[in-house]
């Protein structure tokens, strides 16, 4: 995988899905970044090779949909949110270890970290237009992905195979991160608790060497997308400047999914921040502030459990 892939088929494939995002931005901004949002988790998949990996998207689709809403079911109670998140991390992560439960993966690569996402919303009404909007982006993108017949890919390589045991460490050290981060979140009082809970899941790998990797390149993606969009925000754009912009974005997005360089992150946090810039309850100082430190919480979390979680194993194995 090169550091920065770019791919024609799946670039087209994001301008295609960002397009009815684009169009709603011409008569309201508002609901064209929420229909933008609702694409991102089929923009960071691509176009796989054939029509039944495609599939896939629905199954993702469906799975940050179910997280997002749990998410916004339990904020209200910030004990309860903080100990599902825990428990979530650690059975999924011991279930992944089980190589015929298929969704235990997806889940614990994807929809844990989306469950931090759903602590942000402050009701579960609106955890449930949120995951309204995932699922209508989710099939979409799976219908248009269709038009693109099939084409020839390599066997893909099996991942090693891994204990039950290394992946109950691995779930103790990703649920201590992400539910530390929750805990946090609702200690500071922030508007979204849930960012560095969904920082330091998203972030945390088994393989300390992706860990590193995507530990330094979350940070400078969200910076970036976040200095982007506050940027566009003070020079007040147009409609139309805004609807082609947020085209762009999603295509860029989607050309270099296959990035081995956490690039992703810039493109959703520029349509993430977007949206929240045009809410009149902050500034954008504010909103950067608090997005770009939640995030470096959330990494350092990720990363200090990595580096003390595994070693009290080994000396309680010992």
């Amino acid at each position: 995988m090169a550091a920065l892939a770019w791919s024609w088929r799946n670039a087209l494939h994001g301008a295609v899905i960002g397009l009815p995002a684009g169009i709603a931005t011409l008569s309201d901004p508002q609901i064209g970044l929420a229909l933008a949002v609702g694409v991102l988790p089929a923009a960071g998949l691509g176009v796989s090779s054939t029509r039944r990996q495609r599939a896939m998207s629905l199954v993702v689709g469906g799975i940050a949909a179910i997280s997002v809403l749990l998410g916004s079911a339990v904020t209200r109670t910030p004990a309860l949110a903080v100990l599902v998140v825990f428990a979530l991390c650690v059975v999924v992560a011991v279930l992944a270890a089980d190589r015929s439960r298929h969704l235990a993966t997806p889940v614990l690569v994807l929809g844990v970290p989306l469950l931090g996402v759903g602590l942000s919303f402050p009701s579960v009404a609106t955890g449930l237009a949120g995951a309204g909007l995932i699922l209508a982006g989710s099939l979409y993108a799976f219908l248009v992905s269709l038009v693109w017949p099939d084409s020839s890919s390599g066997p893909r390589p099996s991942p090693p195979p891994t204990t039950r045991s290394a992946m109950l460490v691995y779930g103790i050290q990703i649920g201590l991160a992400g539910a530390i981060g929750a805990a946090i979140g609702f200690a500071l009082g922030v508007d979204h608790p849930g960012w560095a809970c969904t920082a330091a899941l998203m972030v945390s790998r088994p393989n300390h060497a992706m860990l590193i990797t995507r530990g330094w390149g979350r940070p400078v993606a969200v910076v970036v997308g976040a200095l982007l969009a506050i940027a566009v925000a003070a020079l007040h754009p147009l409609p139309a400047f805004s609807a082609i912009l947020l085209v762009v974005i999603l295509t860029l997005g989607t050309g270099t999914a296959g990035s081995r360089w956490y690039v992703f992150p810039l493109f959703s946090t520029f349509i993430v921040l977007s949206m929240l810039l045009l809410e009149d309850s902050g500034t954008p100082a504010h909103w950067f502030v608090e997005r770009v430190g939640m995030t470096l919480v959330g990494v350092a979390l990720a990363l200090a459990a990595a580096a003390i979680v595994p070693r009290v194993a080994r000396r309680v194995r010992r």
